[in-house]
């Protein structure tokens, strides 16, 4: 909490404490939702038939050291249930792959296919663009009270 609180002391010159708490849930729940209604559209526009928990799975594999299913999943902060579920569906629609280790049966090896590369090209070019039109409306100096703020944010919601 006391990252945010930090993080807050900016807001709260102008707002009072509630206030500050009231505008900063708002903007974040605003934030999230618009990103992933923009991105889902962008995906689908481009004849993506994914949802974005199924990009966020795919993302995931590709930047796991060893993609096992418990290892996915904890990245994910989701259970191995409910990865197996959207492993399933990527697996039926050719996105990924998925095998038993054959030095300890009880893992589970999954692993990208080409079309799931395709899918995260276009995943991190919406996020590239995204960023770059972030950054074509600040000032330089301004850029690195965003980036602390946010490294804080990002802190505390690690937690």
């Amino acid at each position: 909490m006391q990252d945010l609180e930090q993080w807050g002391l900016v807001i709260l010159k102008k707002y009072s404490r509630e206030e500050a708490r009231i505008i900063i849930n708002e903007l974040l729940v605003k934030i999230f939702n618009r990103i992933l209604a923009i991105e889902g559209q962008n995906l689908k526009d481009k004849g993506i038939k994914l949802s974005m928990s199924e990009i966020h799975v795919i993302e995931a594999i590709s930047l796991s050291e060893e993609a096992t299913m418990s290892n996915v999943a904890k990245k994910l902060g989701i259970t191995i249930g409910s990865l197996t579920t959207a492993i399933n569906t990527l697996y039926q629609k050719g996105y990924v792959t998925r095998e038993r280790d054959p030095e300890d049966r009880r893992k589970v090896v999954v692993g990208l296919l080409p079309k799931a590369y395709e899918v995260l090209k276009e995943h991190d070019d919406f996020h590239k663009e995204m960023i770059d039109s972030v950054f074509d409306g600040l000032e330089l100096e301004k850029d690195e009270l965003l980036i602390e703020s946010l490294e804080k944010l990002s802190s505390y919601f690690k937690k």
